[in-house]
């Protein structure tokens, strides 16, 4: 193990922010690691606190159409005042992410340790304990299985007959119904949720020794004696099983159980090494003596000395830091989205509170989609299909969401959304609720997947959805004055302006980021029929109207302007920069095709930051990923530095604060975006890379178009590439040097028009690419 996948630590978890996380997509847990008890944070993605409510507001529409006409009339306050009175939810929240419960094991009474060594090792995906007490070296393994379906807790002692514990489940404070014992080592545990469709879920704990015995006592589960033990924690709910869902729990403890631990962790780890291995990024090892560091003290390392201003801007390096951010980015998309999951919400899977911050909803005004940035990068595609099968759910959702509040086809979803794929405005915040945009982010994500893999059926299946997201906006959207067609009442994402006249508001009428997302929405739309070969008059009344968007346009201090009019901001330093979308995750704004645009966005982005901007991990990260846009590695790695030092806590999740999954995704992705970018249908290597990462490798990531792509440089200029498309077609690399192509042995005939390469591709054929010497 490396310190490039290796989190360690010299003393147990204090808090939540301190301990590991562990996962198998459905089922999580924070691993504590102490030595009298081992404290164990339990999720399961489907516990919400209740059912589906029909909260969609009736006296919408007539509402929508008052505050249209004040708002073009510049009356704010009264707007806004009607706004919470006719379209905000019935009631205004929707249901929020619960944790399961806790897990405690009781090891011994008192301890006086010694060798004490807690571990997350992110090339097996299983935490590790270890500690020596009155001269027994003791091993804790905990890890949650895919293959198997359950939480596995495995404890060994150097010597025979030392492993005893109590372990029992609980911290739902009364939110559950039976705690008892179901057999002579089993423990179930079973509840329900609020509201007549709320979740039922069933609990299954027990043990397998070696040497000793397991049984119950009372609702505890306990192991004396034992040379080994391995406890086995297995949950089940309806929303995935219906009312078998007692059934199937007991069957998933059941079948482990017959299991050796070896069976099962090899099966994990087969299993999770399938996905992690896939990726490998290698940088120059300047970390120094960070690299004799634990985790946490490595990262307070960043910071220097805070009295001297000794910070993260540069003095203090480890590459070897930022790769294993990049690689516990991967292991957590690994861990908390898979394959018939729920997709990652404001946490992921890692929750505590019973009433979480913003209620670790799907917050899709930024969040959700950010928490999917680097799955498809980073080689994790099937990682990104449970946000298609929440779209889904939400599409009937969304649809009704859109007759009753505003008249129209299609559907629609505000900014936030929930497991049942609630669509109606959610809280009283003036600055997010009423924002039409949340289903429109959300689908850019599926023709971003089909770019990836060409994946011609999936399209196929989700062509309707694009299209009944697109659909909303060709009846919801009017003409402004200037006969272009806008969104509103609508927000810039969580901002307030300041009108001319010292007046502050939220809601407004066409702000930049709305047309900026759904000229992107339209376009991909057309470009899928072009694809699939559809035709409809819905596509033809798209092509009519996507001319007349409001396209990005400079602000009078040189800025992307965020609204339709050239409004201050409140908070020039606010975490959100909704009008560069366009920039990144779109590609609208390119130094390529838009070098004024380009300018303007690095202006937006240098006045963001010179008053604050970025104090939140999540915006640091996005941050990151617009630098890298702009080809600037130097920011890239500011950015970088600062995102690790400052808003990273001690078990490297993202501190917004308080946690939030999102951050920790977003910079992976930045360090993607910064070896390799590919939008536009133009792949570039090394576009933003930092000075600092000037010797490196990167293996496994993958470009649309269906490519792999693997990447060596040395001194800050690429050596070599090799390029593995999935599918034949024509690869497009834009590059500042001329390169050979070389392809089983034979050089092949390459096309070169100023810095743009061309060359037909085979599917399955690895390609070379090479700088030629002593070229520029």
């Amino acid at each position: 193990m490396g310190q490039e996948t290796l989190l360690w630590y010299t003393k147990p978890a204090e808090n939540f922010d301190q301990a590991l996380p562990v996962g198998n997509g459905r089922m999580g847990a924070m691993v504590f690691g102490g030595v009298e008890t081992e404290h164990l944070k339990l999720n399961e993605d489907s516990i919400w606190s209740g059912g589906l409510r029909n909260r969609n507001n009736p006296d919408a529409y007539q509402g929508m159409q008052q505050i249209r006409m004040l708002l073009q009339q510049e009356k704010i306050s009264e707007a806004e005042e009607l706004a919470f009175q006719t379209m905000q939810g019935c009631p205004e929240n929707s249901r929020h992410y619960m944790p399961l419960g806790d897990l405690d094991v009781v090891f011994h009474k008192e301890s006086h340790s010694t060798a004490y060594r807690r571990t997350l090792d992110l090339s097996s995906g299983i935490a590790l304990t270890e500690y020596t007490l009155d001269g027994v070296q003791y091993q804790r393994s905990v890890f949650v299985s895919e293959p198997d379906n359950v939480l596995v807790l495995h404890v060994s002692a150097d010597q025979p007959g030392q492993v005893s514990f109590a372990a029992s489940f609980g911290g739902r404070d009364d939110y559950y119904d039976e705690n008892r014992p179901d057999g002579e080592a089993s423990i179930c545990v079973t509840g329900g949720q609020g509201g007549q469709q709320g979740i039922q879920f069933a609990v299954v704990m027990t043990a397998a020794v070696q040497g000793g015995r397991a049984f119950t006592r009372g609702n505890q589960l306990c192991v004396e004696g034992a040379d080994e033990a391995t406890l086995l924690l297995a949950v089940q709910t309806s929303f995935y099983k219906g009312e078998g869902y007692l059934e199937a729990a007991q069957l998933d403890a059941e079948y482990a159980a017959d299991c050796s631990f070896h069976e099962l962790m090899v099966r994990h780890v087969d299993d999770y090494r399938a996905l992690f291995d896939r990726v490998k990024l290698e940088l120059e090892d300047n970390s120094g003596e960070g690299a004799q560091l634990p985790t946490d003290a490595r990262l307070s390392r960043l910071r220097g000395n805070d009295f001297d201003g000794k910070d993260a801007a540069g003095l203090i390096l480890d590459n070897k830091l930022t790769e294993l951010y990049f690689n516990y980015g991967r292991y957590l998309m690994i861990s908390g989205s898979r394959p018939g999951s729920q997709p990652l919400n404001l946490q992921g899977i890692w929750n505590q509170d019973m009433w979480p911050a913003w209620g670790s909803r799907f917050t899709v005004n930024i969040n959700t989609e950010m928490n999917y940035w680097c799955a498809e990068s980073c080689n994790l595609s099937e990682c990104h299909l449970p946000l298609f099968d929440l779209i889904r759910r939400m599409r009937p959702n969304g649809e009704q969401t859109a007759r009753d509040m505003y008249h129209c086809g299609g559907f629609v979803c505000h900014h936030n959304t929930d497991l049942w794929g609630d669509c109606a405005p959610q809280d009283r915040w003036m600055p997010a609720t009423i924002w039409p945009m949340g289903a429109a982010w959300l689908c850019l994500h599926i023709f971003e997947h089909y770019q990836y893999t060409l994946d011609r059926d999936f399209l196929a299946q989700q062509f309707d959805t694009l299209c009944g997201a697109a659909q909303f906006f060709t009846e919801y959207m009017f003409e402004n004055s200037a006969g272009q067609l806008v969104t509103g009442p609508s927000v810039s994402p969580e901002n307030t302006y300041l009108t001319a006249s010292g007046a502050k508001g939220s809601l407004c009428i066409g702000p930049s980021m709305d047309s900026q997302i759904i000229t992107l929405l339209f376009t991909d739309v057309l470009e899928a029929a072009r694809i699939l070969e559809r035709e409809s008059p819905l596509l033809e009344k798209i092509r009519q109207m996507l001319p007349r968007l409001p396209m990005p346009e400079i602000g009078k201090y040189g800025q992307i302007k965020e609204w339709a009019v050239d409004y201050d901001e409140v908070e020039i330093g606010h975490r959100h920069i909704s009008q560069l979308f366009a920039l990144h995750p779109a590609d609208l704004i390119t130094p390529e095709d838009t070098p004024k645009l380009a300018d303007a966005a690095r202006a937006t982005l240098v006045r963001r930051l010179v008053h604050g901007g970025g104090h939140t991990g999540w915006s640091r990260a996005w941050i990151m990923n617009m630098w890298a846009r702009l080809h600037d590695g130097e920011m890239v790695f500011e950015n970088m530095q600062k995102l690790l030092a400052y808003s990273t806590n001690p078990n490297l999740l993202d501190s917004h604060p308080p946690f939030q999954i999102d951050g920790n995704f977003g910079g992976t992705a930045a360090v993607c975006e910064a070896l390799l970018q590919s939008h536009g249908g133009v792949m570039q290597f090394l576009p933003a890379l930092p000075p600092q990462w000037a010797k490196g490798s990167v293996m496994g990531l993958r470009a649309k178009g269906a490519y792999t792509v693997d990447l060596f440089w040395q001194d800050a200029r690429l050596t070599r590439a090799v390029v593995t498309p999935d599918q034949d077609g024509l690869c497009r690399i834009r590059t500042g040097v001329s390169m050979d192509v070389v392809c089983d042995g034979v050089t092949i005939a390459c096309a070169r028009t100023e810095d743009m390469l061309e060359f037909p591709v085979s599917g399955g054929k690895h390609y070379g690419l090479t700088p030629r010497e002593n070229e520029e």
